[in-house]
């Protein structure tokens, strides 16, 4: 099916073999070459649809953003157009990453803005958190492990998300890896917006306070995708798991399943609502993840057990085989008789007669010495 873009067509389903709307009149291909199938999103600044590459052999499947405002205002729709000049410039300047959407072209046609975008096919977060329920401590570690790299990566390149929430992360089918949508809200971190007041963008319940006065800071990412586990470890709204008259969070308390002290002092570290409180860093988050890798999954406080002295008995050196033993005995005994008592009285001969029943004493010392150890090393 082809369908048709025009937001005023009346009948905008067409069949796919066609090249103009048999209703409106209106071109059906967007520069000769996508193809949208059906409507998949419509907000108030646009529309997205679901559409084929045409140009390509395979047909391979893609995404087509339509910047079609509905808000009134001047001052709105203005906004509103930069924000989709933004997306397009961010997602071009971010570059490819598996984990993020690669933008296949941006431009106007017939008045009107497009995005088209690669489609990930998937479920996004919220709809996985309806699906299967509440996540446990391995899926929230996993989670943490696949998404701060692809936050890492853009920060690097100076571009804040500003939207971190479930709806907007989508777990691929074709390989399980969670990817990072929408970056119609994100923002160039460079040194003078830094430091310049913006407007307020993100969904209320998953942005840092600081990002709510237009500040946003790459710290404010962090925050986000704290709300986001906290959400997905609950299930319920991070609004709900904030007790405002005490300004803490109570998040713990609705936990599905219970998580180690570790994860909930990293995640509480992740909402702190001063950002100079909070991880500055996805480096530092990933670094307090995996300090300990074997943490076990419910609360308790690991006691590092003193360490045990050896048993009396036991001597506290490396196992030796019997030869070795033997050959060092019988070194040894060749020290004693080649001089190691002349050495110490050097005038002292040992008469011939002498000579047998010394070496006679030293064999039986040795030999008892020999059977200590070996009795010993083997209790």
């Amino acid at each position: 099916m082809s369908y048709c873009l025009n937001p005023r067509c009346p009948k905008p389903e067409n069949t796919d073999d066609v090249k103009f709307c048999l209703t409106c009149g209106s071109k059906l291909l967007l520069k000769e070459r996508y193809r949208a199938i059906k409507p998949i999103g419509q907000g108030g600044f646009g529309r997205t649809f679901l559409a084929v590459d045409e140009d390509k052999p395979s047909k391979p499947r893609c995404v087509i953003k339509q910047f079609y405002p509905q808000a009134q205002g001047t001052n709105t729709v203005q906004k509103a157009v930069e924000l989709f000049n933004q997306e397009a410039v961010q997602l071009d300047e971010l570059g490819k990453h598996p984990q993020i959407p690669e933008l296949l072209a941006y431009f106007t046609q017939e008045d009107r803005q497009y995005l088209v975008q690669e489609f990930i096919n998937g479920q996004n977060l919220a709809q996985e958190l309806a699906y299967r329920g509440a996540f446990n401590e391995t899926q929230i570690r996993q989670l943490l492990n696949d998404l701060l790299p692809v936050l890492q990566f853009c920060h690097v390149r100076q571009v804040i998300h500003r939207d971190i929430k479930p709806e907007n992360i989508i777990l691929r089918e074709s390989d399980r890896k969670l990817v990072i949508v929408d970056f119609g809200a994100s923002k160039s971190a460079t040194s003078t917006s830094l430091n310049r007041t913006g407007t307020s963008i993100g969904s209320p319940e998953y942005v840092a306070p600081e990002q709510m006065r237009g500040r946003a800071v790459f710290a404010s990412d962090i925050y986000s995708l704290g709300a986001t586990c906290i959400n997905l470890l609950t299930g319920r709204s991070p609004f709900d798991s904030y007790d405002t008259n005490n300004d803490t969070w109570v998040w713990q308390q609705y936990l599905q399943t219970p998580v180690s002290n570790q994860l909930s002092s990293i995640l509480n570290k992740m909402l702190e609502s001063f950002p100079v409180r909070r991880y500055q860093t996805v480096d530092e988050v990933l670094k307090d993840l995996n300090q300990h890798s074997q943490v076990a999954a419910t609360p308790a406080i690991a006691v590092k057990p003193a360490p045990q002295p050896l048993p009396t008995s036991a001597p506290q050196i490396f196992t030796k085989s019997h030869s070795q033993i033997d050959l060092e005995l019988e070194e040894m005994k060749t020290q004693f008789l080649s001089g190691g008592k002349a050495k110490n009285n050097p005038s002292q001969t040992p008469t011939p007669q002498a000579q047998p029943s010394s070496t006679d004493k030293i064999d039986k010392e040795l030999e008892e010495l020999k059977a200590k150890y070996l009795g010993n090393n083997n209790s």
